[in-house]
């Protein structure tokens, strides 16, 4: 009884080293915002569609197969929004993404109380945080972090 005990401990401890080794550290994968597009809305909600750049810098491919999307301006919640899309990232390559967001009217309400607060509209903070759904090979959560600048209101000569 203690025998098979032992080796059936060490059987799974061996299942367990190896698939250690099949988990080997990735690089973090890059993802920029590169444009958003109005799309059309709904009663007090503004739709947007938020274009991501996506590149892989690892030796194997990502493939997805949907993405969650959640983006913050002036540290307070924006837009949020998922796509069911699939498809793959080729190793060492990239990769263009439209996912489609929401606004709500309170979001808008709080980033118009934020902004009349700011002294500036240059240099809002904002943070885009995702993950990219891989099935059984897990989920890939990215972050971009940086600074809106936004026109200032132009003044007239006149």
């Amino acid at each position: 009884m203690i025998r098979s005990l032992r080796q059936t401990l060490s059987v799974l401890l061996i299942l367990t080293l190896s698939a250690c080794a099949l988990f080997q550290g990735r690089d973090p994968v890059n993802i920029s915002v590169i444009g958003i597009e109005p799309l059309q809305g709904q009663e007090l909600e503004l739709r947007m569609a938020v274009k991501l750049r996506i590149q892989n810098p690892n030796e194997t491919p990502i493939n997805y197969n949907g993405i969650a999307l959640n983006l913050e301006v002036n540290g307070q919640p924006l837009a949020a929004g998922v796509s069911d899309q699939r498809g793959s990232v080729a190793r060492y390559s990239e990769d263009i993404l439209v996912v489609p967001v929401s606004i709500t009217a309170f979001s808008m309400l709080r980033q118009a109380y934020g902004l009349g607060q700011a002294r500036s509209l240059n240099g809002l903070p904002y943070e885009l945080r995702g993950k990219l759904a891989s099935g059984p090979q897990g989920t890939v959560r990215f972050t971009d972090r940086g600074r809106l600048n936004l026109p200032e209101p132009t003044r007239s000569v006149w």
